[in-house]
């Protein structure tokens, strides 16, 4: 791995470009270009992509539809699913095409697949034909990696550019190539301006940006639960946070330009009371403890935000990557945890081969000043970390751990990974207490 990587570092970046996309068809050729023969659905953005893929998938399967979907959780092949342990969120290209085959072969209709930037980059995502893509939203993230934040927003933006490469493909099968947008990101009408055959755009208040717009009408929002209306039909949303109606809406705009009832969709979204990783309720006597996979800044405090206790305390739990990803966001994060926390602890994730005191330390130095010491830990040993949060909880307290999600893996120095699951860890520590 260290070889390939300092190879990579000598190559011109137009060779290194040429080597992917060569790369990319290739595993298309060989498995025989199995996208041309499903209907592909793409979702990028920042936060929320793996959500709205699960809750596509799901919608679609529950709609009678052979689908396969592929995310940062896990596959799905019609109604066999497992965990993603690739500690990679979009796989190389012939996984990828591979994959696709297998979908081919097991008589799926949709696909559904998480898109990365990372991903893009590399070309992974070039000759899958695509026929929906839906953006989600898009903040400051990989900014190393691709130069800055509009580097990353056109980075983005191939993948909608591609969609015309692809129309006249599936001419026959009168298939329109369909681009669905979150009205509500400032960057909505970059996405919007790609060609495509429709648009449609989904917001949490009524837009006129788009002719064709869904939004919840009469939002009833509690902590755990949404309850709203979309053309008529009553939705009931179990994800807790503003930002999972979005990722709803989101979902449910590919499943209306795919002909699907509303009716049939809220059937569905009413049954989902989780997600994987995603705000996922590990404990809920005598406190309640969550799991999620928020690593960037607006993820975090969005998460922060949905899990408010009333009146009891937020006890919080986070690091950061490792392996020179964003190292400007880690003062950042400790700084929006010590907005909404009354107890911090901060502790070790990915390090990769960079010194995981140092990743800990780089976090806790941007916790306010006016934050008492008294509640700000640091605790290199992630199992240890989460048993201290555990005992400093108290009845009616919330525990939020955050940055691993239902990541598997630990990455460590030298290429090593070990098993690691946060909820496991919580699990077998509330056992002890």
């Amino acid at each position: 791995m260290r070889v390939k990587k300092i190879v990579k570092s000598f190559l011109p970046p137009s060779v290194l470009s040429f080597y992917h996309l060569s790369l990319a068809w290739l595993g298309a050729f060989f498995y025989g270009f199995p996208s041309r023969k499903m209907i592909i659905i793409g979702v990028t953005g920042t936060s929320g992509k793996s959500t709205t893929v699960e809750l596509i998938a799901q919608i679609f399967q529950k709609a009678g539809l052979k689908t396969a979907s592929l995310s940062s959780i896990g596959f799905r092949l019609g109604k066999k699913s497992w965990r993603n342990n690739l500690k990679m969120t979009m796989p190389g290209r012939f996984f990828l095409q591979r994959f696709l085959a297998r979908a081919l072969q097991a008589q799926c209709q949709y696909v559904v697949l998480e898109v990365t930037s990372e991903g893009i980059l590399q070309s992974r995502h070039r000759f899958i034909d695509f026929d929906v893509l839906v953006f989600t939203n898009l903040s400051p993230e990989h900014l190393e990696r691709h130069g800055g934040f509009e580097n990353y927003k056109k980075t983005k933006g191939k993948l909608f550019q591609g969609l015309s490469l692809t129309r006249k493909q599936k001419v026959h099968r009168k298939i329109q190539k369909t681009v669905v947008v979150n009205l509500d990101d400032p960057a909505a009408s970059y996405f919007l301006s790609f060609p495509a055959d429709r648009q449609i755009g989904y917001s949490l208040k009524p837009s006129s940006q788009l002719k064709d717009v869904l939004f919840p009408e009469s939002l009833g929002l509690k902590k755990e639960a949404a309850h709203f209306l979309v053309r008529g039909t009553k939705f009931h949303l179990f994800l807790p946070g503003r930002f999972n109606i979005s990722n709803a809406l989101a979902a449910i705009a590919v499943g209306y330009s795919q002909g699907l009832k509303f009716s049939l969709m809220a059937k569905t979204l009413a049954q989902i009371r989780q997600v994987p990783g995603r705000l996922e309720k590990v404990i809920s006597q005598p406190f309640q403890v969550f799991v999620d996979y928020a690593h960037t800044p607006v993820a975090l405090e969005k998460v922060y935000q949905s899990l408010q206790p009333q009146p009891g305390k937020m006890i919080c739990l986070l690091g950061s990557c490792g392996g020179g990803r964003d190292k400007w966001k880690r003062p950042v994060l400790g700084k929006i945890a010590s907005h909404y926390c009354q107890k911090i602890i901060v502790t070790n994730e990915d390090p990769y081969d960079e010194n995981p005191q140092k990743i800990i330390q780089a976090v806790a130095s941007g916790v306010e000043k006016s934050f008492p010491r008294e509640n700000l830990f640091t605790v290199l040993d992630r199992r240890k970390a989460i048993q201290k949060a555990l005992s400093l909880a108290q009845a009616g307290d919330v525990v939020v751990l955050t940055g691993k999600g239902s990541e598997s893996l630990m990455c460590l120095a030298d290429g090593k990974k070990i098993p690691w699951s946060d909820k496991e860890e919580v699990l077998r520590a509330m056992k002890k207490l």
